[in-house]
């Protein structure tokens, strides 16, 4: 485990963390497709730890059609059975049944605003929200921009979309910036932002 960079304490029990926090958390994302798994598997989060989800992503990526969101929105009853049976995902029902249905609204977004990161920057304004947290204790579980986010999310349809859940998706796509400000990767993150 490289532990000799000082980083964000949540991220050093593991070294799949660790990749993690160091090359992705926090940094501004504006793909589709990514923007799309970030949802589905921050919802099949919802009551797990992070590292669980993070050990599963390679295969969430292989029996997710790569989350093409085009191709999980045509999932039948009978692919999701098959998905439940499948101990290489979080397998709950009602997890696997939202990313389909999550889907089909992700593509309705998409073709009411020309994209998913049109809609989902707008909840920041297009700009990414430095908290500048001092240590772990500082980073909050939502805030008024998840909040909003979340209703409006759930206003369409979607679910596994609390506002907590929407926080944890801002952070991860780097529509906030959480890093602590002692961790290396808090002002690289920031030179990002403002590019």
């Amino acid at each position: 485990m490289t532990t000799e960079k000082p980083r964000c304490a949540w991220c050093t029990g593991s070294d799949i963390e660790i990749a993690y926090h160091d090359s992705e958390w926090g940094v501004p994302l504006h793909d589709d497709q990514r923007l799309f798994e970030f949802l589905i598997l921050e919802g099949a989060q919802a009551g797990l730890s992070w590292i669980t989800i993070l050990k599963k992503r390679e295969h969430y990526r292989k029996v997710f059609d790569q989350f093409d969101p085009m191709l999980v929105a045509e999932y039948s009853e009978k692919k999701i059975a098959k998905l439940l049976t499948d101990a290489g995902i979080v397998r709950n029902r009602l997890k696997v049944s939202s990313a389909v249905s999550n889907a089909s609204l992700f593509l309705e977004v998409q073709a009411e605003y020309g994209s998913f990161d049109q809609y989902i920057w707008q909840f920041t304004d297009g700009k990414v929200i430095d908290n500048g947290c001092r240590s772990h204790s500082d980073i909050q579980a939502n805030s008024v921009e998840s909040d909003v986010m979340s209703k409006a999310l759930k206003k369409r349809g979607f679910r596994f979309v609390g506002t907590t859940i929407c926080y944890a998706y801002m952070q991860a796509i780097g529509m906030v910036n959480d890093h602590t400000t002692d961790c290396f990767r808090y002002e690289q993150v920031r030179a990002l932002a403002n590019r």
